[in-house]
């Protein structure tokens, strides 16, 4: 069934407006960048409509002013789930109407391309949200790394237009393809709706507060140090808020550590419940390690959530993520990962109250600066 506002009905918009089909693999309630993507095609008259997937364990689709489509699946997980994704996705899209077809990520693209070569006049537009094939899942197994590729290579320079999160990763696909890539920063269009909560509110206690969120919480992110670190500061908890592939191994390790009063998992929320806990911290962390291409390139949006919010941050020393605090002074790069410098940053912050209300004044300034709408001015010169 397709949800959504009925004034934005897909099936019952104006013929004047063009229309585009949007495609994600990820749980369209929870991907941020699908949806101010999407809020943007609105505002520039497009009849939009998203599709995903649906799982057991998808949150409820909120309001929205476009139409969606949420596929339940038979497999969820492996090679059979992406094949079965993108076989759906290219039936839904052949027989559906469409001026402009955008695929976000890799994992959709061979659905898209395959379906705008039936129709005439049709745009193909690629929002790749990283580098794909770089990241830590794929070059642990490099045929299925390859598998990839090859699709890559086949659609990539095809594209009419694309995009992708920062200047860094455009680079690796203009060398390696010799395309126009375009940036648009993944950057909070939070300006500080949510009414401000106190840590009694939710129910955390009244210490240091250090939260890490987002629905990436996987390997090699620095979940792991951060919590050998917080054994050792008394004086602050750990707050986890979000998903990803290592919160098991996580909460075993809090075990195992004994430091369970001192580590919250909160587990995944809506955008705006989770930056009620982003704003009442003390200090965001995006601790991503240099172990392959696509982190050593990233620039997570929750480091935009952070500087939102007013959370200072502290982050490993990655090309994209140090420019951002460097340049803005909103946190402390870290040199190494090691839980006993993460110990002594963290303690020179609590100590440091001086130091500590700059950052926060400096995340307020940089707030200003960095901005959705900026990013947005990217976009309409490529829907136009």
């Amino acid at each position: 069934m397709i949800s959504g506002s009925p004034c934005w009905n897909y099936y019952i918009c104006t013929v004047s407006k063009k229309r585009i089909i949007v495609s994600v693999i990820n749980d369209l309630a929870t991907d941020q960048r699908v949806r101010k993507v999407c809020e943007a095609l609105v505002e520039f008259d497009y009849d939009v409509l998203l599709v995903g997937r649906k799982l057991k364990t998808s949150m409820p689709m909120p309001e929205t002013e476009y139409a969606t489509k949420r596929m339940k699946l038979i497999f969820t997980k492996g090679a059979a789930f992406y094949a079965f994704f993108n076989l759906r996705l290219f039936f839904f899209l052949l027989f559906k109407k469409a001026d402009v077809l955008l695929a976000n990520d890799l994992d959709t693209l061979h659905a898209n391309a395959w379906a705008r070569k039936f129709k005439s006049k049709c745009k193909l537009i690629y929002d790749s949200h990283e580098y794909f094939t770089g990241v830590p899942e794929l070059v642990q197994r490099p045929k299925v790394q390859q598998f990839w590729k090859k699709i890559e290579r086949k659609h990539l320079p095809k594209v009419d237009e694309m995009y992708t999160v920062n200047d860094s990763i455009a680079k690796l696909y203009r060398d390696e393809y010799g395309v126009e890539m375009k940036v648009v920063r993944n950057i909070s269009d939070y300006r500080g709706e949510v009414v401000p909560v106190s840590k009694e509110e939710l129910g955390l206690p009244s210490k240091f507060t250090i939260i890490m969120q987002g629905a990436g919480i996987n390997i090699d992110r620095g979940a792991e140090e951060m919590l050998e670190a917080i054994k050792e500061i008394p004086d602050a908890v750990f707050l986890i808020v979000g998903s990803g592939d290592v919160i098991d191994i996580l909460k075993t390790q809090v075990e195992l550590l004994e430091i369970s009063e001192r580590v919250i998992f909160k587990g995944k929320l809506p955008y705006s419940e989770m930056m009620k806990y982003t704003s009442a911290a003390d200090l965001g962390v995006s601790l991503d390690k240099d172990t392959n291409v696509n982190y050593r390139f990233s620039l997570p949006n929750k480091l935009f959530d952070y500087i939102h919010a007013a959370t200072p941050v502290m982050v490993t020393d990655l090309v994209e993520v140090k420019r951002i605090v460097e340049e803005h002074r909103v946190g402390i790069v870290l040199e190494d990962l090691e839980p006993t410098t993460i110990k002594e940053k963290v303690e020179r912050l609590i100590q440091d109250k001086k130091l500590y209300s700059a950052l926060v004044e400096n995340t307020k300034t940089a707030s200003e600066i960095l901005t959705w709408e900026n990013e947005k001015k990217v976009l309409k010169s490529i829907y136009g």
